[in-house]
């Protein structure tokens, strides 16, 4: 678990709203960031039911994508309780040397995941 998790989520908010129509709210507890019609690009998760874990979930294209991100970093990734079934990915954020560069690149996919065509081409993604 991150010991200054709000660190973290300010750090994790500055990326999310740096792409482009992106909003927060709060679902079920937690921050939220998501484009237009509602579509969750990134959660921000902090010692959910209890699990010591501070992280963000993000999309990713499948379940193959899933698998292997977890296959290859297990340390890094999980699957997240409630979202792993669609095909979320957890990120975590409290892991000794945090990337952020990837944390960067992978919340920018998520976001290209969850754009519409129409979007992703008015913002040349």
């Amino acid at each position: 678990m991150s010991p200054d998790p709000d660190a973290d989520l300010a750090r994790i908010r500055s990326l999310c709203m740096s792409q482009p129509r992106a909003q927060e709210k709060l679902s079920h507890g937690m921050p939220v960031f998501f484009i237009e019609k509602g579509k969750t690009f990134v959660w921000f998760i902090h010692n959910h039911h209890g699990n010591g874990i501070t992280a963000i979930a993000l999309k990713t294209s499948g379940p193959e994508e899933q698998a292997m991100l977890v296959e290859a970093e297990p340390e890094l990734f999980y699957r997240p309780a409630y979202l792993a079934p669609s095909g979320w990915i957890g990120l975590r954020l409290d892991a000794p040397e945090t990337d952020w560069d990837q944390i960067e690149a992978r919340i920018e996919q998520s976001w290209v995941l969850a754009a519409t065509p129409r979007l992703r081409e008015q913002f040349g993604r």
